[in-house]
């Protein structure tokens, strides 16, 4: 597929979001066998090749369209709400439940991980990106009942990788704790109405940035949606690949006491990943299909 941009250096962002999305596939792989590469790669570092990857998209693929300026205060945004809620969620468990997290992640500013706060920037903007394909006329200004509607279902596009994502990161590799446990495989119900009204305030916010802005930069048409499409794709299937990985337990234990059995996790993140996850993406790749030309204002 080529990439034609109708803005400066687009052929280098191009090459940069393609690069970054063969790192970001190669870091999945990496997980069919974490207990052989723990032993190689630091753990650390196989973190941090799933954050990054997503960062580095959301500013890159951004600048296309929001310019520096908007990319910059989406993450802002993104950076602020997401460690501000973990932190208040850390010391009072208020809005996702009483949890900590372990030294899997890294260093921490304050009670949370700088890792786990940079992730909210990279898939918030891809989930924002498929929603504005999905609520439809991608083009058009956020005004009138877009306001509510794009917050609205970025919010549950990002909830969906969450879903499949958090028993995986907390209950079966350790990366944080739920101190009461909870009925999604170790996970409170709480957790994802913290991150619902966490990542619903945080697009909300964009969304007003957004109305006191002049129109931004038309991007690349087809292109410029499937490669945010491709990474949230990429997302789900890397979620698949956790069925037949080796994970060195069989049987985990939450805080609790109560013993889940880490195929049950995989096959449930993998249900997630096709039937919430994928339905998304064919939404958005069925919107994508119908749009001809950008609309412009």
């Amino acid at each position: 597929m080529t990439l034609q941009t109708e803005v400066p250096r687009g052929s280098r962002a191009a090459l940069a979001l393609c690069l970054i999305l063969a790192i970001y596939a190669y870091a999945r792989i990496l997980e069919i066998e974490p207990a052989a590469i723990f032993g190689v790669v630091p753990q650390l570092a196989i973190v941090a090749l799933h954050v990054v990857p997503a960062l580095a998209f959301a500013l890159v693929h951004g600048t296309l369209h929001y310019r520096v300026r908007g990319i910059l205060v989406f993450t802002a945004i993104s950076l602020a709400v997401g460690n501000f809620m973990e932190n208040l969620s850390v010391a009072t468990g208020f809005p996702f439940g009483h949890y900590e997290f372990s030294s899997l992640m890294g260093p921490k500013l304050l009670q949370v991980p700088v890792l786990l706060g940079l992730a909210y920037v990279g898939m918030a903007y891809v989930s924002w990106t498929l929603a504005r394909l999905i609520v439809g006329n991608p083009y058009a200004p956020v005004a009138g009942m877009r306001v509510v509607t794009l917050p609205l279902v970025a919010s549950f596009i990002m909830i969906a990788w969450d879903l499949a994502q958090d028993p995986i990161w907390s209950t079966v590799l350790r990366g944080w704790a739920w101190r009461d446990g909870g009925p999604w495989f170790g996970v409170p119900f709480s957790n994802y109405g913290g991150w619902f009204l966490t990542v619903f305030a945080m697009y909300l916010l964009f969304t007003f940035y957004l109305r006191r802005v002049s129109s931004p930069a038309v991007p690349p048409r087809r292109a410029y949606w499937s490669l945010a499409l491709l990474f949230y794709a990429l997302c789900a299937m890397g979620n698949l690949l956790q069925v037949v990985s080796q994970h060195p337990r069989t049987v985990v234990r939450d805080p609790t006491g109560y013993e889940w059995r880490v195929a049950n996790i995989t096959s449930a993140s993998a249900l997630i990943s096709i039937f919430v996850m994928g339905a998304f993406v064919v939404f958005a790749a069925a919107r994508l299909a119908e749009e001809h030309k950008p609309i412009t204002d």
